[in-house]
């Protein structure tokens, strides 16, 4: 239980830190020093942004997987990853870009708790 909740957490670190990677300087480019950044810079910030995600993730893999002595089968923490992701890029894309959630993201919700049901369930 507790190397399971162990990795929950991490990996749901390590996304907060990835998605920070991937999409902030989308929003920094609204600032008038970041405009400037040549392409090559930009990316040089995102990697060291997602070193940390590394840090995070790669611990949560190897704690969470049945053949270290973990809990989860490859495909679980797969599709842990998936939702952990999406729920954070939600959240993300809530506060800091101001979307609305629409119906269709609640049918892709649903389709992903059917996919944890799926490989959580028939084992």
């Amino acid at each position: 239980m507790a190397q399971g909740l162990q990795t929950i957490l991490l990996l749901f670190f390590a996304n907060i830190m990835m998605t920070i990677a991937w999409y902030a300087h989308l929003k920094l480019d609204k600032f008038e020093w970041f405009q400037h950044w040549p392409l090559i810079l930009v990316i040089v910030f995102s990697w060291g942004v997602a070193f940390f995600e590394y840090c995070l993730q790669v611990p949560a893999n190897r704690i969470g997987f049945e053949g270290n002595g973990g809990p989860f089968s490859l495909m679980q923490l797969k599709i842990i990853q998936e939702v952990i992701t999406l729920v954070v890029f939600v959240i993300f894309s809530m506060v800091v870009f101001d979307m609305h959630l629409h119906w269709n993201h609640l049918a892709a919700g649903i389709c992903l708790i059917m996919a944890v049901y799926f490989v959580f369930g028939f084992q």
